[in-house]
């Protein structure tokens, strides 16, 4: 907890105060920031083995044939080393397990042996084998990198649902040929006073607005740059000689040397809106043997496809299409693009665009990452949830569904059937009144809240789910969508596209918007914002939570949005959004939380770092360590290669320097090459489908199955394999 209390919170301070509770703050925000981009350096490495009094288990790197919440299926190789037995005894097991997830790893636990083969083995010994791993396993738990994992679902069943009744009308598109910034109104600007001082501030907006009550000049502050303006959209100008009282309410930015002749130029709107701003004229670049220009001097993906002259603008994840700046702007989905733009070279400047081109590898790759939960083991003891309601609860029904929601508090609280629900940080809590006392819930109408739109605000806790429940434990867990972000056609987009009206009573609450953030995507970080040349103007304001989560509190100086409590996120931009950094005047610093009390990445991988990992939550989480204390960790050993795998039906290969070579009675025998159009053949059926097992062959059977590999899925699974390795050397561990 930051050392503000409750009364400068609410804003009974004088304004000095108030500047050196907040200087605290955004050095505490700074710190943590840093904090946030660790990466466990420890590598999690395949095989892995498990020992008991029969031998060891080696388990090699699992092959997921589906993922559905938190309980993952597939198959795996793995060798028996009895020891009263010499040589070791290969196989493949299909399994069915759950998984728990933590930052940049998976616990594999409860693992369930459905069906066991054993190539090398007669019927006599394979009994006993099955028994030896059933029981080992099941008693086992097993770590896998987020990175490995996330990379072999490649070959798994997916979901491949795209989010219907999502709203893709282009924004209200602005371009300028300057650097510039969007200060972005939600309506017409609306102030309050702030306590104790000769200003009011403005609250619908993320920025640092304040407005003198006797002169009726309007002030602007990134914390560095200072502008004034006669009436709140302008036009600003900027200036040397702000109010110094004024001055004393801001955080001073880091960039106290930088020069006025590079502030930018303050555009306001009160309507949705993208900013799309170059420094100077655009210059367009060519690329990909002339099919496709780029403008190179701006932060917004801007391209030309020379074939048809069509410009195109990424917005949010979204393509726009237009012949002029003017427009008309019309949507593209990721699937209809031009082909030229699925040869945009990686390494290029605006090779990070490719996750936004679906089929591209890396769009792919974040559709895997996606469907991977956040997971955690909720205390219920621990677990406390307190709402705030401006006034008497007030709630507002959801057309086509019988769920109601609140509409004056920063929680999102549904009601259904008379009975209350709560979503907290990735957690469903209940109560029978509005008002509580709320308990952590083990059990959510999950048909009715199915039927909630994406035109409704809280369309978003959809996305949060119960796995399982103890007396003392709730395992939940969450996928992107409650962080706003969504599969659509291939690639991921950020928000509904749907205006969601804030409410307004004795207090604020803004709802989380599609647009006017600068919202982009990287494989690393997830959902960043952008803000366009955004100088460090968000540093002096806002974030939002998953769902609601800000409103303003009186007397507060002078970012708006205002959010306070430990499941308010943090949206932390690293640069590099769409297509690079390189001009940028500014830092495109946080966008930071005042007395925020939590750090992270908005997304789903789109959120490296959970919600539930965050020390001010973890309290109510339950040690991963000691909730698993009943499974035995699996060991990795250095010797072992990760070389082997099971094809869908069981027989068992190994990578040796790119050939395969199947075992063939207790040996490894290279694959002849001639038999690949054998092996094509039978490998044209779908391998992500679960695997039905045939009846036990024969001796003969087996090994003329052993010498017709799935070779085509081998490949697949081996690639998928070396680009998890290769995701986890990027990411420097």
């Amino acid at each position: 907890m930051l050392a503000c209390d409750q009364s400068q919170i609410e804003g009974t301070v004088m304004p000095a105060k108030i500047s050196t509770c907040l200087r605290l703050i955004f050095i505490a925000i700074a710190f943590l920031s840093i904090g946030t981009f660790n990466v466990n350096a420890s590598t999690i490495e395949w095989p892995q083995e498990v020992t008991n009094k029969e031998g060891t288990i080696v388990v090699y790197q699992p092959q997921p044939e589906s993922l559905s919440g938190n309980i993952l299926q597939g198959r795996a190789a793995m060798s028996l080393e009895l020891i009263d037995t010499e040589d070791p005894i290969f196989g493949a097991f299909w399994f069915s397990a759950r998984i728990d997830t933590d930052n940049d790893s998976a616990t594999v636990r409860n693992v369930r042996v459905t069906r066991v083969r054993w190539p090398d083995s007669t019927q006599a010994d394979e009994q006993r084998f099955t028994q030896v791993v059933e029981k080992a396993l099941a008693a086992s738990s097993f770590e896998i990198s987020m990175d490995k994992l996330s990379a072999s679902l490649a070959n798994a069943k997916q979901e491949k649902k795209s989010l219907q009744a999502i709203k893709n009308d282009a924004p209200n598109i602005l371009f300028r040929q300057q650097l510039s910034v969007l200060l972005s109104y939600d309506g017409r600007p609306q102030f309050r006073e702030i306590e104790n001082s000769p200003y009011e501030r403005a609250l619908n907006t993320p920025f640092a607005v304040a407005r003198n009550t006797k002169t009726n000049k309007v002030y602007l502050s990134s914390g560095t740059f200072w502008y004034v303006a006669d009436k709140p959209m302008g036009p600003w100008q900027i200036t040397q000689y702000p109010p110094a009282d004024l001055v004393k309410m801001i955080p001073s930015s880091e960039q106290a040397s930088a020069k006025a002749s590079k502030a930018p130029a303050v555009i306001a709107v009160d309507e949705p809106s993208e900013l799309v701003a170059t420094d100077g004229k655009p210059e367009w670049k060519s690329l990909t043997q002339g099919k496709l220009l780029y403008v190179s001097n701006t932060e917004t993906a801007w391209i030309r496809e020379t074939t048809t002259g069509d410009m195109y603008l990424l917005l949010s994840g979204r393509w726009f299409k237009a012949k002029k700046e003017a427009g008309p702007w019309i949507f593209v989905r990721a699937d209809k693009l031009p082909a030229s733009f699925n040869d945009i070279p990686p390494e290029s400047d605006i090779g990070g665009l490719r996750v936004s081109v679906a089929g591209t590898s890396e769009a792919d790759q974040a559709m895997l990452d996606a469907q991977i939960p956040q997971t955690a083991a909720i205390k219920r003891s621990e677990a406390k949830l307190n709402v705030t309601y401006d006034g008497e609860p007030k709630f507002e029904s959801i057309p086509g569904t019988k769920v109601a929601y609140a509409v004056n508090t920063g929680t999102q609280v549904l009601k259904i059937n008379d009975q209350y629900y709560a979503v907290d940080n990735g957690v469903w809590f209940t109560a029978s009144s509005a008002n509580g006392p709320w308990k952590v819930a083990d059990k959510i109408p999950t048909e009715e809240l199915a039927k909630i739109p994406p035109s409704s605000p809280v369309y978003n806790t959809t996305y949060v789910e119960i796995y399982d429940s103890t007396p003392e434990i709730v395992y939940v867990g969450y996928t992107p969508g409650y962080m706003w972000s969504y599969p659509y056609y291939g690639v991921p987009v950020y928000g509904t596209g749907w205006y969601y009206p804030p409410y307004w009573g004795r207090y604020y609450y803004p709802r989380p918007p599609t647009w006017g953030l600068h919202v982009g995507y990287n494989p690393w970080t997830g959902w960043n914002v952008g803000v366009s040349w955004s100088n460090g103007f968000f540093s002096v304001g806002v974030g939002w939570n998953a769902g609601w989560g800000n409103h303003y509190y009186p007397g507060r100086c002078c970012g708006g949005y205002y959010g306070g409590g430990y499941r308010r996120p943090v949206v932390i931009n690293t640069g590099d959004i769409n297509i690079g950094n390189s001009i940028s005047i500014g830092n495109r610093t946080n966008i930071s939380n005042k007395l925020v009390k939590n750090n992270h990445i908005s997304g789903n991988r789109v959120n490296r770092n959970s919600l539930y990992n965050h020390p001010e939550n973890r309290k109510r989480n339950a040690d991963p360590a000691k909730l698993n204390n009943k499974f035995k960790q699996a060991t990795h050993n250095a010797d072992r290669a990760n070389n082997v795998f099971a094809d869908k039906n069981g027989n068992l290969a190994r990578d040796n320097e790119g050939q395969w070579q199947s075992r063939d009675r207790g040996s490894w025998t290279p694959t002849p090459e001639v038999r690949q159009q054998i092996d094509t053949g039978l490998s044209n059926r779908d391998i992500s489908m679960p695997t039905t097992m045939p009846a036990r062959p024969n001796n003969v059977s087996q090994q003329m199955n052993n010498r017709h590999l799935d070779r085509e899925g081998l490949n697949r699974s081996r690639n998928a394999r070396q680009h998890g390795m290769m995701r986890e050397g990027r990411r420097g561990r």
